[in-house]
């Protein structure tokens, strides 16, 4: 069977800096939650752009819901882009929205019609336990909280694939738990993949696998 994500002997050479992948290949089915782990330098950016297609491999395919790194067209890149959810370490809301207005926008701009909106706003804030803060504005929110926000905004078109990106990294210890467990649970109550990026495997026991890149090499923690 043909997974959501497979990745296939996938090697990336830059000019300067050299080798940043040797050789990695894994698969993904729907409904699978994976951490990926690493030190920094150790090629876990670079994987994750080659998954965003904002990189194309040296060597080796990587293909995404159908998508093939050999073969996508540029004008590809944006649709199969809005069908991601991407979660960031420092949250990326929009200062001067609230909690529910950060969520919106991420509707607004694939042109959802206002009367979708304000339901499914409601529902994503609900779901990652956050209803009693929708008009709350980020600087009003703890770090766990805004990440939450984020969570509910990259869940917002409804992806099949989630990656987080070090989505804990500025957070303390009780509030990462939290937002590991959000994730977590969002990625398999809606049958989506989920990717999380860590330099570290704190809290890994609740991933389906762990792998973990060596000098650029993947291999299964």
């Amino acid at each position: 069977m043909s997974g959501i994500l497979r990745v296939t002997n996938v090697s990336k050479e830059y000019p300067r800096s050299g080798t940043a992948l040797r050789g990695v290949s894994f698969e993904m089915q729907k409904g699978e939650f994976v951490f990926l782990v690493g030190h920094s330098g150790a090629g876990k950016s670079t994987l994750l752009k080659m998954l965003t297609m904002a990189e194309r491999p040296t060597s080796g395919e990587v293909r995404v819901s159908g998508y093939s790194s050999s073969t996508i067209k540029p004008r590809e890149i944006p649709k199969l882009r809005r069908r991601l959810g991407v979660v960031f370490q420092d949250f990326r809301l929009l200062p001067d929205r609230t909690a529910e207005q950060n969520v919106a926008f991420a509707l607004e701009v694939t042109g959802s019609s206002q009367a979708q909106i304000a339901p499914k706003v409601a529902r994503l804030l609900t779901q990652v336990g956050l209803a009693s803060r929708a008009t709350a504005y980020p600087h009003e929110l703890s770090g766990g909280e805004q990440q939450r926000v984020a969570i509910a905004r990259a869940l917002a078109n409804d992806p099949f694939l989630l990656l987080a990106d070090e989505p804990t990294g500025n957070l303390d210890a009780d509030s990462a738990a939290l937002v590991l467990n959000t994730l977590r649970e969002q990625v398999k109550s809606r049958g989506a993949t989920g990717i999380l990026v860590t330099h570290s495997a704190v809290a890994a026991a609740g991933a389906d696998r762990v792998y973990a890149l060596r000098d650029g090499m993947l291999h299964l923690a």
